[in-house]
């Protein structure tokens, strides 16, 4: 028998039909005894969401009405860096979700140097993904994927793709690393990048440690610490898909 997975908090973002499923799936997890975590916190505007209204208050459930920018601006900026040995906490992305932890990261950056040009700029070169988006100014993130056909629901992105029936070959990090080495070949003063990495945890439940973002926030902090004009490349990324920004720090005062 598999030990059970063990956790800290996870803090699910949105309370619609994802989020739903998400907290559903961890509850169902524990109860097996395939999980051991001590809260859920599920992260809505709405105090009616749907994850309220059909699962339910629990003891090691909670629900914050709160805007998601918000809440993590307060969260991570209080949260402390994992200890090893001991539990981490997770947060369990939506795919329909903004680029959450680049706005983090550059809020951050902003009240750590207040005088310097701290802006998203867009992302240059390729990934070489069949699905490569851009947002308009000025988000400028670039939303990009492996995948040219429609993704099974929920899918946990396995060695063999189920949708084509063949084995994985690509990996969004990888691709990522490889672009921000390319960067730097062409003279770029990119550092990074600083990657979340989203991965299935259990139970068809994808996240990502709380300690990443924190990770990330310290490689903008190194980044910037000389004054010079620098850049982070940004991502957010699951095997297949991600949302990659580059962050321009400009000179100091």
């Amino acid at each position: 028998m598999s030990e059970p997975v063990v956790m800290r908090d996870l803090i699910v973002v949105g309370g619609g039909c994802y989020g739903t499923f998400y907290t559903a799936q961890l509850a169902k997890a524990k109860q097996q005894g395939k999980a051991r975590f001590r809260h859920v916190v599920v992260v809505d505007r709405d105090p009616a969401c749907r994850a309220k209204v059909e699962l339910g208050d629990a003891p090691d459930r909670a629900y914050v009405v709160r805007d998601w920018q918000a809440y993590f601006g307060e969260f991570l900026s209080a949260a402390p860096r994992a200890v090893p040995g001991e539990p981490e906490d997770y947060i369990v992305p939506s795919p329909l979700m903004p680029h959450l932890m680049f706005e983090w990261v550059r809020a951050r950056a902003r009240e750590r140097w207040p005088g310097r040009p701290v802006e998203a700029v867009p992302v240059p070169d390729s990934l070489h993904t069949p699905y490569d988006r851009s947002a308009p100014a000025p988000d400028h993130t670039r939303y990009v994927s492996f995948a040219d056909w429609i993704c099974p629901t929920h899918c946990i992105e396995p060695a063999v793709c189920p949708a084509i029936g063949r084995a994985r070959t690509w990996e969004m990090g990888d691709a990522v690393r490889q672009l921000g080495e390319r960067l730097r070949a062409a003279g770029e003063p990119v550092h990074g990048p600083a990657l979340f990495v989203c991965r299935h945890h259990v139970f068809g439940v994808g996240t990502f440690a709380v300690e990443q973002v924190l990770a990330g926030d310290a490689l903008v902090r190194r980044a910037g610490e000389s004054g010079a004009p620098a850049a982070v490349l940004v991502a957010t990324v699951s095997a297949c898909h991600g949302a990659v920004n580059l962050l321009r720090l400009g000179a100091g005062a």
